[in-house]
């Protein structure tokens, strides 16, 4: 019991392979792990109370693996213990360092195991900070594999590029007109400077509401997006299941390369994890 509120985990799991095609240019021998769940109306808690050096509950989190160069990402995402594990005092680590053959991290998804429509989500979170470090918390359209990105929909909650006192709020969807195939987005962004977010937990969520997205941290409220915010020529996408994703990005075009004063291991640690539906 937590808030009052009976939290139900998901229990269901079955274990399927999923194939993502992405440009060549981009990814190279990704592989998503995934577990298929219904969707489903329950609400997930997960405090990460599993033993130290554990994996991470495997009804509520899948790992997306895989040496991927979306924006020149250096990372190759593992479901390996060294870069994603319980520390066996109720938190989640996600941890991005490098290794004799580059720089490993963790990128973990609810997807098909938690699809969340309307509710609120929250995490409280510790993030990394260095050069070249980009934590995220964030969310994207469960038919991202039909429709694909941006059609799916991106919620972009907090993303830190090699900064621990500022972060960006970000929508992303597509244009009414784009070429055919093209992978052309809108993104509606908000920023600010905030405390150092690298220095203690803080809890970030996300109420979703038909036509409504609000988005904050603690008791601050970050943005409130409806389709009222975008122009004509911008298409509302979010009104659909999601699934959440936590991840430690490095070396991106937005972040830049690590240098000599980045500090390894880039560790996000999660405290908790909270899905509640809408009633």
């Amino acid at each position: 019991m937590t808030g009052g509120h009976a939290w139900q985990r998901v229990l269901q799991s079955a274990c399927v392979g999923v194939v993502i095609a992405l440009p060549a240019s981009t990814v190279q021998a990704v592989c998503v792990a995934d577990t298929a769940v219904p969707g489903s109306d329950s609400a997930v808690f997960d405090d990460f109370d599993g033993a130290a050096n554990s994996a991470p509950d495997d009804a509520v989190w899948g790992y997306d693996v895989g040496r991927w160069r979306t924006h020149g990402q250096l990372q190759e995402y593992t479901s390996s213990r060294d870069n994603v594990r319980v520390d066996g005092a109720g938190h989640l680590i996600i941890e991005a360092k490098p290794t004799a053959s580059g720089i490993t991290s963790g990128r973990l998804v609810t997807r098909r195991r938690v699809p969340m429509l309307y509710g609120t989500l929250s995490a409280r979170i510790q993030m990394p900070t260095g050069k070249g470090i980009s934590p995220a918390f964030w969310l994207v359209g469960t038919d991202i594999d039909t429709a694909g990105w941006p059609d799916c929909g991106e919620i972009d909650l907090v993303e830190m590029p090699s900064s621990g006192t500022y972060r960006y709020t970000t929508l992303h969807g597509p244009w009414t007109a784009r070429p055919p195939g093209a992978r052309i987005d809108y993104q509606l962004q908000t920023q600010a400077q905030t405390v150092d977010l690298s220095a203690a937990f803080h809890t970030y969520w996300a109420v979703r509401a038909p036509g409504s997205i609000v988005i904050g941290m603690d008791d601050t409220t970050f943005a409130t997006f409806t389709p009222d915010s975008l122009s004509p020529d911008q298409r509302w996408v979010f009104d659909h299941p999601m699934y959440a994703i936590l991840n430690v990005a490095v070396g991106d075009d937005w972040a830049g390369p690590p240098d000599d004063t980045t500090r390894w291991p880039a560790t996000m640690v999660v405290d908790w994890f909270r899905w509640e539906p809408a009633a």
